[in-house]
């Protein structure tokens, strides 16, 4: 049996994830990285509304927190993750202002696919939405 990748050290991580223009675009920031989670803080931003009337956030932009979350989590946690094979996202309470926080937890590592499970929260930790990917190293 192989040994895990080497966990990934805060610098690496941080250029890991502002890799990507739309990453970058998130505001996405590194809150916390223990041994069990990775927990990642995006800012409220008003481009990521899509419906006026309430002032919610498009599923699509707690969606891509989920995925990239989860992708992170595995990297930072000794595996390797490259690409998204699958995804479930539930929705539980509109996400409608203040940072989000996203908190990603490893299921299992695996040679050739990984799954992590992540948690969106607002300010006061309330469930926003959920979701688990699992991804090819």
């Amino acid at each position: 049996m192989s040994e895990p990748a080497a966990k990934v050290d805060l610098e690496q991580l941080r250029a890991m994830l502002l890799i990507a223009p739309f990453h970058q675009w998130l505001g996405l920031d590194i809150a916390e990285l223990t041994d069990e989670a990775l927990i990642l803080e995006m800012p409220w931003r008003e481009e990521i509304v899509s419906n006026p009337m309430i002032g919610s956030a498009h599923g699509g932009v707690l969606s891509a927190l989920i995925d990239l979350t989860g992708l992170c989590t595995i990297n930072a946690l000794g595996g390797s993750a490259r690409a998204t094979a699958d995804m479930l996202v539930d929705f539980h309470r509109p996400a409608t202002s203040g940072p989000l926080r996203a908190i990603g937890r490893v299921v299992k590592l695996g040679k050739q696919l990984s799954v992590a499970e992540t948690r969106i929260e607002d300010a006061e930790g309330r469930l926003l939405a959920s979701g688990r990917g699992a991804y090819v190293g």
